[in-house]
């Protein structure tokens, strides 16, 4: 273990121009030293019930274990209906980490386990469990109705503070829901505003404004403020749809802000995420500009200066408010969403929004605040947070700047500061108390998981309850710690595949730019319709006497292409140029074929937006799911060209005298039948590891998607791949598959699509003629009839959306797609209310749009057959929900979601697949039966469970029958490598595409045993002489 370095041995931060940087570290030592002492002096005692509930915070913050999962206990405690719930969801959740719980605890943890869930025993345990839940609850929330709030903040009052209300609230799934949002802020506003209004100016910042030479009136800190996210005025806050979401959120968003103008209220508009902050960002400045907001000075934002972005957000508000002409209050926080920031990150590709060390925060912080405190003209500072260090340091500074105490707010969190508030307050700073408030229970989930987000970059919470952290260490100066840190050996917070593949980013459209790059790319795009597409044999192109007209299922007027449509004998001809292309190209050295396969990703990746608004146009998929899909085809050619480096060197098992080489040969001519769904990504990455492997390819693509097509196999020529190498066919299936699968120099077949045609395919490839040398092998990923269950604890925010994603998403026509949900318990009516209303939001689209939701189906053969199954539906089952497509179905192919219930057990609906927007729901009694009712399919491709049970999620994995398994998460996210995608049953032959197993199917395993010995002499008996 590297021995810890002392500060004085370690690099010290640069010093600031025109500051006494030695002045200000005293000044902030000497008042970190003097809070530390006060604070020690006002701990509760060992007989008051907050010391007890302190000692639990602290085992939690000081042990991960512990603290996931009491925190994810709280979290799921308000959808605990049952005493036998609540018994049964404690032994789970503390079961597994039982040596990690303080002594004390383990001794209740002792008696949880033995308790009966139908007990007496049970009944009390959940009765005190909610009670210690609720008794917490009070202690960090403002209460739950008005008159507990008024309360609450008339307490704050007495004790000299100012106070900041914090509606907690759950995810906004619909506009109704952000309606209800709406009303719940301006009856705070209405209710609270008032009776604060009339309360008097705390003396000290009257005192405080005199000594400044200002009158109170003048110099008077607004008492009530309102904390407001903008994504709760809109279920839809998307970037990628930057007009349409500032016209629904200024909507919201303006009766607000002149109410609280109304009742000298100030509104704090938070900054959530990095992917939204830009448009929120946009949205406040838009309106702060208005004429009846521009010289309101008592509106602001937060800042977190986790966010790398913070100091140029700040020097871009510089600017604005100084074209604005009026102030502006900017709250400096540290962050709140650090974990999902590096989630998000690692899931995307992206590179980190946030600083992942917490000096690197603390750094940011400290030089934030100063360039606040240096532009009092333009902003006015409030400091949040509960670094002792941070704090210390700004008024430190500030005082260096000669910026008065009275003009340096903090804001400290309810129920969490109470000391550290006072001590402050003490030193005439004017003290805002952030106060969530709510639904105590629910409430107390969502500070839960607050927590689980917080505490891992934040040390407030570590701080405050952990008797290992010195004063020493609290006050350390971040650039010290930093050094500190880097000496320190660290280990990653993930993992990556030992060979560094990393997935593709998929673009990030709440970057301006890239969203310009997609509308020019569009438009490009539309320029060249109507262009005529020729088969290539040979690396020459054929006319055909017929061609396939392809149109734009938004827009069916719309000629995107003539593609030719070859005959049988044209495909004879194909399969005879790529026999004889095979005798060259399966020579050439494996590296070779995969530099040829990242030279292919490289021109896709050149090619995205181009190649996206392709799709778009032909296959009808929306901006974000189109980009994806170029995305995902890269990823294929880069992960199989590095999987083919390893599979080319030979496994080695040698002996005395006997040398055993264990390796792969391509099979020959592979024959790549692709679906319109996934039209570049699918296909690319069957085309990929057949080249890869050493195999003559041939492309047959969907008449539907045969455009995108034609663009990879223009790719495929630019990238040099030699003439007869990849032909492509593309043609009527019906016309020239028998013909492909079932010749007997075929040596494979791969195909994506409908289980009913993959069986037909199968069936062709499975008779073996007299003139074939080989059995051919068929490799398919085919249909499901794909189930998510809800369990009866699931987090109902995250399962509405997780199952409209898995539905609704290119109008449900993934593979993957959700065609059932399966709800346990009582949580039933609950769920479909929220399901139908999120889903009645969606906004049915051209897919070139980039509002669009949900653009249409694929083709008029779809459009027909998914009408015939509604109407269908409509005579047989309960009608949920009827969306219909209006105007748009006169253009395009638009069919609106449909959700059905009470589905008779004879339909047809239970056992085919859909593939489109239908949504089938049933009703389970308890997981047993659901994932009976899951499993009663044929198909085994994907499934999702959204539970907070760890003995349901356990039991899905084993039980659960499908060859992607979702858990608390969509089902429609396969990724190259991460989540290789396939399944069993009638969902697929073979292994799944991504993934280790896949690319050895396209080649034929040998293995080669020389006897290295020669007339009786042994090369591994040899001695010296």
């Amino acid at each position: 273990m590297a021995k810890r370095k002392s500060a004085s041995t370690l690099a010290q931060p640069q010093p600031i121009p025109g500051v006494d940087d030695a002045r200000i570290e005293a000044e902030t030592t000497q008042l970190g030293e003097l809070i530390w002492r006060r604070l020690a002096a006002r701990q509760p005692s060992f007989f008051e019930q907050r010391w007890w509930d302190d000692r639990i915070l602290a085992a939690a913050m000081n042990d991960e274990s512990l603290k996931v999962q009491m925190f994810r206990f709280v979290d799921v405690l308000p959808r605990l209906k049952t005493h036998q719930a609540m018994t049964r969801h404690l032994q789970e959740y503390f079961d597994e980490i039982r040596e990690h719980l303080p002594g004390a605890i383990q001794l209740v943890g002792f008696g949880v386990e033995q308790v009966a869930p139908n007990s007496i025993l049970s009944r009390t345990l959940a009765f005190n469990a909610r009670n210690n839940a609720q008794r917490i609850a009070r202690r960090l929330m403002g209460g739950e109705s008005t008159d507990d709030v008024l309360k609450t903040i008339h307490k704050l009052y007495r004790q000299g503070y100012l106070f900041s209300l914090n509606y907690l609230s759950s995810k906004v799934v619909s506009q109704a829901e952000a309606d209800q949002y709406q009303q719940r802020y301006l009856d705070m506003l209405s209710s609270l505003g008032a009776e604060v209004s009339n309360w008097p100016a705390h003396t000290s910042y009257a005192h405080a404004a005199a000594v400044e030479g200002k009158s109170a009136a003048t110099a008077e800190i607004p008492q009530l403020q309102l904390s407001l996210k903008l994504s709760s005025l809109t279920s839809d806050f998307r970037p990628l749809d930057a007009q349409g979401t500032t016209r629904v959120v200024l909507e919201r968003l303006r009766p607000i802000l002149r109410l609280a103008i109304e009742q000298q209220v100030i509104v704090q508009i938070e900054l959530e995420h990095s992917t939204t902050n830009r448009l929120i960002l946009d949205i406040v400045q838009q309106v702060l500009t208005e004429k009846e907001f521009q010289s309101w000075a008592d509106c602001g934002i937060t800042l977190p200066a986790y966010l790398k972005t913070a100091e140029s957000d700040l020097t871009a508000l510089a600017t604005w408010v100084q074209k604005r002409g009026t102030p502006i209050r900017i709250c400096l926080t540290k962050g709140e969403y650090w974990n999902q920031e590096i989630a998000l990150a690692q899931s995307k590709s992206w590179p980190v929004a946030v600083f992942e060390e917490e000096w690197q925060i603390d750094e940011n912080y400290e030089k934030l605040s100063r360039a606040l405190i240096d532009q009092p003209e333009l902003f006015k500072p409030v400091f949040a947070g509960q670094s002792l260090r941070s704090l210390c340091y700004v008024l430190a500074y500030a005082q260096a700047r000669n910026l008065p105490r009275s003009r340096v707010e903090l804001q400290l969190r309810y129920g969490l500061a109470d000391e550290q508030a006072q001590a402050f307050a003490e030193l005439g700073c004017p003290v805002r108390i952030d106060t969530p408030v709510g639904h105590h229970v629910k409430g107390m989930a969502r500070l839960a998981r607050h927590f689980l987000e917080n505490s891992a970059n934040d040390s407030f919470l570590r701080q405050g309850y952990s008797a290992e952290v010195s004063i020493e260490d609290l006050l350390m100066n971040p650039t010290v710690a930093g050094q500190t840190a880097r000496a320190r050996k660290t280990s990653k917070m993930w993992t990556v595949p030992p060979q560094g593949f990393v997935n593709e980013p998929v673009t990030d459209f709440s970057i301006p730019a890239h969203r310009e790059a997609m509308q020019g790319a569009i438009e490009k795009v539309e320029h060249q319709f109507g262009q005529t597409y020729s088969l290539i044999i040979n690396g020459r192109r054929e006319d055909t006497r017929q061609n396939l007209t392809v149109r734009s299922p938004s827009d069916k007027s719309k000629v995107l292409g003539l593609v030719a449509s070859a005959s049988p004998e044209q495909a004879l001809a194909a399969i005879d140029s790529a026999r004889r292309a095979f005798v060259r190209w399966s020579v050439i050295e494996a590296s070779y074929r995969a530099e040829y396969l990242e030279l292919i990703a490289r021109e896709l990746r050149q090619r995205r937006f181009e190649l996206a608004a392709w799709q778009i146009f032909e296959c009808g998929k929306p901006w974000a799911e189109a980009d994806a899909d170029v995305a995902e085809a890269i990823d294929f050619c880069n992960y199989y060209a590095m999987q083919m480096r390893e599979l080319a060197e030979p496994q080695r098992f040698d002996i005395a005298d006997e040398e055993n080489a264990y390796f792969y040969r391509p099979r020959g001519v592979v024959v790549v039948i692709s679906p319109w769904n996934f039209p570049l990504a699918v296909l690319t990455g069957m085309v990929a590891a057949a080249l890869v492997a050493g195999n003559t390819v041939i492309i047959k693509p969907a008449e539907q998607a045969s455009v995108t097509a034609a663009k990879l196999m223009e790719i495929l020529q630019a990238c040099g791949i030699p003439d007869g190498v990849v032909t492509f066919l593309p043609g009527v299936g019906e016309e020239i598959g028998p013909v492909l699968a079932g010749s007997p120099d075929v040596d494979l077949v791969a195909f994506t699509g409908s289980t009913e045609v993959g069986l037909t395919v199968n069936q062709s490839a499975a008779q073996v003629h007299a003139a074939a040398q080989s059995i051919k092998r068929v490799i398919t990923t085919l249909s499901g009839h794909n189930a998510i269950i809800i369990d009866a604890d699931a987090d109902l925010d995250d399962a509405v959306t997780g199952v409209i994603e898995s539905a609704f998403s290119y109008a449900g026509q993934k593979c993957s797609s959700c065609s059932r949900v399966i709800v346990i318990g009582e949580i039933y009516d609950e769920f479909i209310k929220r399901l139908v209303a999120a889903t009645s939001d969606l906004k049915l689209a051209r897919a070139e749009d980039p509002a669009c939701q949900m653009g249409p189906v694929i083709d008029e053969e779809s459009y027909k057959r998914l009408l015939a199954l509604i109407e269908d539906a409509k005579q047989t089952c309960e009608v949920i929900l009827a969306m219909e497509a209006g105007s748009l179905a006169k253009k395009g192919y638009f069919v609106g979601p449909h959700i059905f219930a009470n589905i008779p057990s004879e339909s047809r609906l239970n056992r085919e697949e859909i593939c489109g927007p239908i949504l089938l729901v049933y009703k389970a009694a308890d997981l047993s039966e659901a994932l009976g009712m899951a499993n009663s399919v044929p198909y085994a491709l994907a499934g999702g469970l959204y539970s907070r049970s760890p003995a349901n999620l356990k039991r899905a994995k084993q039980q659960f029958l499908a060859g992607n398994l979702y858990l608390n998460t969509p089902v429609t996210t396969g990724l190259v490598a991460r989540q290789p995608f396939g399944g069993f049953k009638l969902s697929g032959i073979g292994s799944k595409t991504g993934g280790p197993d896949y690319l050895p199917q396209f080649m034929v395993p040998v293995n080669v045993t020389e006897n290295t010995s020669r007339r009786g002499f042994s090369t591994e008996t040899t001695t010296e002489s």
